[in-house]
């Protein structure tokens, strides 16, 4: 017997909504994630009237139906917003030379323009280059640094008021387990902000806050909206994976655990001297970027490769508080062989020793 719309539309259902369990028709699931996507952007005040906004635009499911979504609530709703896309062109061949052909259609088809920022007109480097360097262990550490530094460029030369991004309810649940998996617990409430960006940074925002994977993708697959669903050649090896597969397992046994995650790391009350841990935000010296060091990670990371020195900037290092140069050098240092470890130069003094040492 077909299942009736819980919604009480006199239609049949042909979904059930991971999120909440409803049997919804197409129109009243419609409804539902478009309401609730607007619900969320009203409640976290992400906008106002007149506001420039650029959605960062990668081709994948989650920016296209973001692109998708803020045209739609802006016109039914009246947002008064100007929507511009600001795409990153990571340089891999094979990938994003191709989804970058899928933003340009959602360009077309929704009207929106389009801004594209390469990571070798910025840099210098693609990632193609630097996985040749680095290989695919560290590989995910720059493209994550030098892409949000570069969404940044682009947002300050287009000169908008907010950023938008894709990250659903599934991607702030992997980043509250993986920092707790890294006990990096001050990080916790400002994972889960739905508004990040102070002290002269673009604000960014997160309309699918609350929204789960499952629907975005249902709602572009019913939308029939064009999107890139290839997955990075890069990202097999990734650490988020491993979050991500430990969530979908839980999320199996009790559907809610995404959110909970989220509301988790929302309430978590961190004490004052674990918040005081947390990095403080600034300018680089080197290239006037938002940054919580005296050196930003990028030009660390960038220095390294230009000075064939890639591991230079990987893994947490109070490194950063160094003039560059002076980094540059210890690392030089370090790679040459001309800087002993004090353990080993123990030993071997240690070892030099024919008799016993007098006690």
């Amino acid at each position: 017997m077909p299942v009736q719309c819980t919604a009480d539309c006199g239609k049949k259902a042909i979904l059930k909504r991971p999120k909440t369990g409803d049997a919804l028709c197409k129109d009243c699931f419609y409804f539902a994630f478009e309401t609730e996507i607007h619900f969320t952007i009203v409640k976290g005040k992400l906008f106002k009237k007149g506001d420039y906004v650029a959605i960062g635009a990668s081709g994948g499911k989650d920016s296209t139906v973001l692109a998708y979504i803020m045209k739609t609530l802006n016109q039914k709703y009246n947002y008064g917003l100007k929507l511009v896309l600001l795409s990153i062109d990571e340089g891999i061949t094979g990938y994003r030379d191709d989804s970058l052909e899928t933003v340009k259609r959602n360009r077309d088809q929704y009207g929106i323009p389009l801004k594209i920022l390469s990571y070798d007109d910025l840099y210098g480097w693609t990632m193609d280059k630097i996985v040749s360097q680095v290989g695919l262990k560290n590989n995910c550490t720059f493209c994550g640094v030098f892409r949000r530094q570069a969404l940044d460029r682009g947002a300050m030369q287009l000169e908008v008021d907010k950023i938008v991004t894709g990250h659903n309810a599934d991607d702030i649940a992997e980043t509250v387990i993986m920092n707790i998996l890294r006990g990096d617990i001050a990080r916790l409430q400002r994972c889960t902000a739905i508004t990040t960006g102070s002290e002269g940074a673009i604000p960014r925002c997160k309309p699918f806050k609350y929204t789960y994977e499952k629907e975005i993708v249902m709602y572009a697959y019913f939308k029939k909206l064009d999107y890139f669903s290839t997955e990075c050649i890069y990202s097999p090896n990734a650490y988020r994976g491993y979050a991500r597969s430990y969530i979908k397992e839980v999320e199996k046994i009790r559907p809610s655990a995404i959110i909970d995650i989220i509301h988790s790391g929302e309430q978590l009350n961190v004490k004052e001297q674990v918040k005081s841990r947390m990095p403080t935000q600034g300018t680089c010296k080197e290239c006037g970027y938002i940054s919580s060091q005296d050196i930003c990670k990028a030009c660390v990371m960038l220095a390294g490769l230009n000075k064939g020195l890639p591991q230079l900037g990987i893994g947490k290092s109070s490194k950063h508080k160094k003039p560059l140069q002076i980094i540059l050098d210890e690392k030089t240092a370090e790679e040459n062989g001309t800087v002993v470890n004090a353990r080993e130069l123990a030993g071997k003094i240690l070892g030099s020793y024919t008799e016993p040492i007098p006690s």
